[in-house]
């Protein structure tokens, strides 16, 4: 029996450790960015941690099972608290980083001590092989229902708010499994443990209920204006601020658009092309789930069918159902005419079976690897396999002066997919210089830019673009990117150096 608990302690306790490290990866990336770099450091990091816990175990030699109790309550307090604890470092200092990697190191430690304590325990039930594999096996099959838990649950359910909660109450669980199975031979110091545990019971209920205004104050910390909606969905931190009239939408900390100038990006993403490609009846969307793209593209009568896929189904909803969002693109979800699928982009071009005049790219910024699938040169050839033969993709492209390199790659990449491309750029009150790269399968690059410039809107209702704006957007004064042209890669799966380039920009000018 006692072995039997034992297993299921370091099976409980292999879940609650994989998942501990999923949330120190997460809450670095979104504090620290570079999701790759994070997640890699942070497991690293914690996996080393976890070999120095084992060495030091050997140094506990009494009271072992005493000892593997106070680990486990230990635990259960620094897992259940750690995103508060991350939370509160970033309102009120500049070392969030700092706390959440001193976190790892100390989780990381305990967890390091676990299996050789257990190991060491079940040594008098079971003979050598048979307990060493027996144990390391149970944390392996707690580390894959670990992940499984953390992804189709945790995340996107219980949040990163409170699913270290249940894993705090994972350990605290075992911790007292073991106390009740062995309180008669504990029974000297069985009122201290039952008191330190009811303390640790308490801290955490305690935690619990004040944990969602603790986040919600560190979250409040990290914008200027009053949050006034706010989601984890499976994908990303979703947040809805406001200022007088006017509202900011963010997705994991960073500006989508706001309503005081949105018509500046989305005039700029949807006209000239829609005016370029004659007549466009099937338009595809990639990206684009707050709606605003799909509301321009509702002026053009030939249009019959826009089919928007947006990875995630609580930014289409948020567009369909919440007002704020529902003035702002029209209702435009809510058109006939639009079909939504949330699911990959990158899946979804490489798997459609239709034909499309227009290919629409409206993503957030390439910052990540998995991002940056969808600015790569593959992404771009599957994209022109799916046009017809008069059609023309435009993709938003970040900013040319901030992040110089990666504008650059964007459009020598699309280049390399066989399109004649035209950058484009625009100053957005509230995201700064902002631009774009247009391609075209049937215009010659050396007439595509007249060809923009000829362009008239007079037929469409619009805030702000007008032939006049066409000379502007398309101007960037002397050429200032040719000493930089050549040494820019293009940007490939195997090969992915469009995320790099866009982090390694100037943007502690932004």
């Amino acid at each position: 029996m006692k072995s039997y608990i034992l297993k299921i302690a370091i099976f409980a306790t292999g879940l609650s450790g994989i998942v501990a490290e999923y949330i120190l990866s997460t809450l670095a990336t979104y504090f620290l960015g570079d999701s790759v770099v994070q997640w890699t450091l942070i497991i690293s990091v914690m996996l080393f941690a976890m070999g120095l816990g084992s060495r030091l175990s050997r140094y506990l030699e009494t009271d072992l099972v005493i000892k593997f109790i106070t680990i486990e309550f230990l635990l259960s307090l620094f897992v259940a608290f750690s995103p508060l604890l991350a939370y509160m470092a970033s309102a009120f200092t500049v070392y969030t980083g700092m706390i959440i990697y001193t976190l790892a190191i100390i989780i990381g430690l305990m967890i390091g001590m676990e299996i050789p304590l257990v190991i060491r325990l079940n040594s008098e039930l079971q003979e050598l092989k048979i307990n060493v594999s027996s144990v390391i096996e149970n944390d392996y099959y707690g580390s894959l229902l670990g992940g499984v838990f953390f992804v189709f649950v945790g995340l996107p359910i219980l949040g990163i708010t409170y699913t270290p909660f249940v894993l705090g109450l994972i350990n605290f669980t075992v911790a007292v499994a073991l106390v009740i199975m062995i309180r008669e031979a504990i029974s000297e110091k069985l009122a201290k443990i039952t008191l330190a545990g009811s303390a640790v019971l308490l801290v955490l209920v305690a935690g619990f209920f004040a944990a969602q205004p603790i986040i919600f104050f560190g979250e409040q910390a990290k914008y200027k204006d009053k949050i006034i909606y706010e989601e984890q969905s499976k994908y990303q931190k979703i947040v809805l601020t406001e200022w007088k009239d006017n509202y900011w939408f963010y997705l994991n900390g960073n500006l989508q658009l706001s309503t005081l100038d949105e018509f500046l990006y989305h005039e700029p993403l949807v006209h000239p092309i829609m005016n370029l490609v004659k007549n466009p009846s099937n338009v595809l969307v990639l990206g684009g789930g707050d709606g605003n793209a799909t509301r321009e593209i509702l002026k053009y009568q030939s249009v019959k069918k826009i089919t928007l896929v947006d990875l995630d189904p609580a930014v289409t909803n948020l567009a369909k159902t919440n007002e704020i969002f529902l003035d702002m693109n029209k209702g435009s979800l809510l058109n006939p005419k639009v079909e939504i699928i949330n699911t990959d982009g990158y899946n979804f071009v490489e798997e459609t079976k239709e034909f499309y005049d227009v290919i629409i790219v409206d993503l957030p910024d390439p910052r990540s690897v998995e991002l940056g699938r969808l600015y790569s040169h593959e992404f771009y050839v599957k994209c022109s396999k799916i046009l017809r033969p008069h059609g023309a993709i435009i993709t938003q492209a970040g900013s040319p002066y901030y992040a110089s390199k990666a504008f650059l790659c964007i459009e020598k990449t699309i280049k390399s997919a066989g399109f004649s491309t035209l950058k484009m750029h625009n100053q957005v009150l509230t995201m700064g210089q902002w631009g774009w790269v247009l391609g075209s399968k049937s215009i010659p690059q050396e007439k595509l830019r007249n060809a923009a410039l000829s362009l008239k809107f007079d037929q469409i209702e619009l805030n702000w673009l007008n032939n006049e704006a066409m000379h502007l957007i398309t101007s960037f004064g002397k050429d200032i990117f040719s000493l930089q042209i050549d040494s820019v890669k293009v940007n490939k799966i195997h090969n992915p150096v469009l995320y790099r380039y866009y982090l390694d920009g100037n943007w502690d000018i932004y």
